[in-house]
């Protein structure tokens, strides 16, 4: 079966980007001095995108142990929860730190593809 070698390559960066989410989310849900103190949200404040963050990032976590396992709900929920981290990162770029956006953005798009293309037949 062709990708499997990327799916496990994308369990790798789903469970790094789930554990930096988490991170940040915990961060930002404890006040932190990570984040500036000026930033306007358009939607709520620094501790709703904090608990955003964490249930993302568990999310992510989850997707990696499953695509570990082999099993289809980690294909399914790991293009979902790159699709959302490449949509935040997107939002993300106007921000503090644009070029580390930009970065999570190419390892999304990574993610997403390695998975897109798990299970298609070899060319023989």
């Amino acid at each position: 079966m062709r990708g499997v070698g990327s799916a496990l390559f994308v369990g790798i960066l789903l469970m790094i980007a789930g554990t930096l989410n988490i991170i940040y989310g915990i961060a930002a849900v404890s006040n932190a001095n990570f984040f500036v103190n000026d930033t306007q949200y358009v939607f709520s404040s620094l501790h709703t995108w904090g608990w955003i963050t964490i249930i993302l990032g568990a999310i992510e976590l989850t997707a990696s142990f499953s695509l570990f396992a082999g099993q289809a709900y980690g294909r399914v929920i790991g293009i979902a929860a790159a699709t959302l981290g490449a949509i935040g990162a997107l939002l993300n770029v106007g921000g503090t730190h644009p070029w580390w956006s930009l970065g999570i953005f190419a390892i999304c798009l990574v993610c997403i593809h390695g998975l897109a293309v798990l299970g298609e037949p070899e060319n023989a």
